[in-house]
């Protein structure tokens, strides 16, 4: 922790999780308001549905690159500049989404948006594992999820909105005055957080040994595993939600916030009882019920739909409880993680939003578009994706120094 935590932020905790969510709202908001604008998109500028997926393949490739530097550059410079600097590139990229005229532009500047977009979301983590002790800053993650929740359910409604009253480029135009906002935000209102005692050299040497160290420790790769794969069981829902809700399910594109509205439930909801059992329950308890939760509803899931014809009154639930298990675990999974690096923990952060980005692009560019046209493929997809985490939580619980 930065041991003058306290003069640093001494504003009320609510209002600092509330910021912190706004910096991860971004890559929401990037992501879940143009999806109903998809088909018109494709149609404006003569693109097919795979080169419509790359725009999504892109943004989550350029997400996951970057997010390698974020959190190590947070550590040198401050998290301040950082953040600052990543909301202003979002900000000119998202211009040039709005003013692009051809697929190829659209998917480059779609790619600095997700270069962009992390570095919010990868330094906040590090902000609150500087100002709080592992109790508090649990209850703060989940604040910060309660919050960010909003984001996803809101930015499908309004990308439909936009695009069927104003066309597609407003969706853009929209996300640059959410950047611009949100800049001027955090300049006034976002504290330096990293002590002057903890600021690492800035050299590749030194960037380099740390990667390793981080790369070379099984329990924080398998941390890293547990907390990031899983999410992509819901994740592969919201990449494939154009043939999902509508064709699979026979929804419009103003219907889509149904979805939207109900999977973010399920994350805010589990993310309120995360809080709610900080300091009550030791953290390996609290990961296992969110991954028995998330292990029943996936196998159920697949029953359902290999037995049934998707309906949307049982399978947005199913994705719903899903999320619900998911977010239960993850700010616990978080901490862990942070914690294998105490003194980097900018580049912890920075390490495992890069994995759980590269999954997310694999699963845009690959795995959705093979599994999206079949309700019951997408099942077994998720069902895979949360087993995966199942199998590294359950090789580094061992291995890992937990309080009794």
């Amino acid at each position: 922790m930065n041991p003058e935590a306290s003069k640093v932020w001494p504003g009320p905790r609510w209002l600092l999780a509330a910021l912190l969510a706004c910096l991860g709202m971004l890559g929401p908001f990037s992501i879940d308001t143009y999806l109903p604008a998809f088909t018109g998109i494709a149609e404006s500028l003569g693109a097919t549905p795979l080169q419509m997926q790359q725009t999504l393949s892109a943004y989550l490739m350029g997400f996951a690159v970057m997010n390698l530097f974020h959190g190590a550059l947070a550590d040198s410079f401050g998290r301040r500049p950082i953040v600052l600097g990543g909301v202003a590139l979002f900000t000119l990229a998202s211009i040039g989404c709005a003013l692009s005229q051809s697929i190829g532009a659209l998917v480059f500047f779609r790619a600095m948006q997700g270069m962009s977009a992390g570095a919010g979301m990868v330094v906040s983590r590090a902000v609150i594992r500087d100002l709080f002790p592992p109790s508090e800053a649990q209850r703060v993650m989940s604040q910060v999820t309660i919050y960010f929740g909003v984001a996803p359910a809101v930015a499908p409604i309004v990308g439909g909105f936009l695009f069927v009253h104003t066309g597609w480029h407003s969706i853009f135009w929209f996300l640059v005055g959410i950047g611009a906002a949100l800049w001027l935000t955090m300049w006034r209102m976002l504290p330096e957080t990293l002590h002057a005692t903890q600021v690492q050299v800035f050299s590749v040497r030194n960037l380099l040994r740390g990667y390793w160290q981080m790369v070379s420790n099984a329990k924080f790769i398998a941390l890293a595993f547990a907390s990031g794969v899983p999410f992509n069981g819901m994740f592969l829902y919201v990449l494939s939600a154009p043939v999902f809700l509508g064709e699979l399910l026979g929804l419009g594109p103003t219907q889509f916030y149904w979805f939207f509205l109900s999977t973010i439930s399920g994350i805010m909801l589990g993310a309120w009882w995360s809080g709610r059992l900080a300091g009550k329950i030791t953290p390996q308890r609290q990961i296992r019920r969110g991954f028995r939760i998330m292990a029943f509803v996936s196998v159920l899931n697949v029953a359902l739909n290999f037995l049934l014809t998707p309906h949307p009154l049982w399978a947005i639930p199913m994705i719903a409880l899903f999320a619900f298990g998911w977010s239960l675990m993850v700010p616990v999974v978080t901490l862990m993680v942070l914690d294998q690096a105490p003194d980097r923990r900018g580049m912890a952060s920075s390490l495992q939003a890069c994995i759980g980005s590269v999954a997310n692009a694999l699963v845009a560019g690959a795995i959705a578009p093979l599994v999206m046209h079949s309700a019951p493929a997408l099942a077994v997809a998720s069902l895979l994706m949360m087993g995966i985490g199942v199998v590294a939580w359950a090789w580094v619980k061992p291995r890992l120094q937990l309080a009794p």
